[in-house]
């Protein structure tokens, strides 16, 4: 069972960014130039005046191709400590990264297939 002694230092740093994070804005709020004008705090794109509203709805399939991207991103990841330790484990670790690998492709065929993958 881990004790306090275990967690302390992470307590500890947890506690000192706090308190740093906190130090450091209420420093600059009180010392740094702070002139806010209308012209500083109009919004802006490409130096032009904004047209129509600010907050636009995204297509789904924004969303579904991140989702995609995170996904197969992870599944990537998990093949670094696989690699690390594949002399050790053998023939065992080959068959279960090809395994892996088929149902990554399946996933990855059937997104292809039902277009997910196209951006319009």
């Amino acid at each position: 069972m881990p004790t306090f002694d275990e967690f302390a230092p992470i307590g500890a740093l947890l506690i000192l960014s706090v308190v740093m994070v906190a130090l450091i804005t209420i420093i600059s709020r009180l010392f740094g130039p702070y002139r806010p004008s209308l012209r500083k705090t109009a919004p802006y794109e490409s130096g032009m005046k904004p047209i129509g509203p600010a907050v636009r709805r995204f297509p789904v399939r924004f969303y579904l191709i991140a989702v995609l991207f995170i996904l197969f991103d992870i599944e990537v990841v998990f093949m670094l400590p696989w690699a690390v330790v594949f002399r050790q484990l053998g023939l065992f670790a080959l068959i279960e990264m090809v395994i892996f690998i088929a149902i990554l492709l399946v996933g990855y065929f059937y997104a292809w297939r039902k277009g997910a993958l196209e951006w319009e």
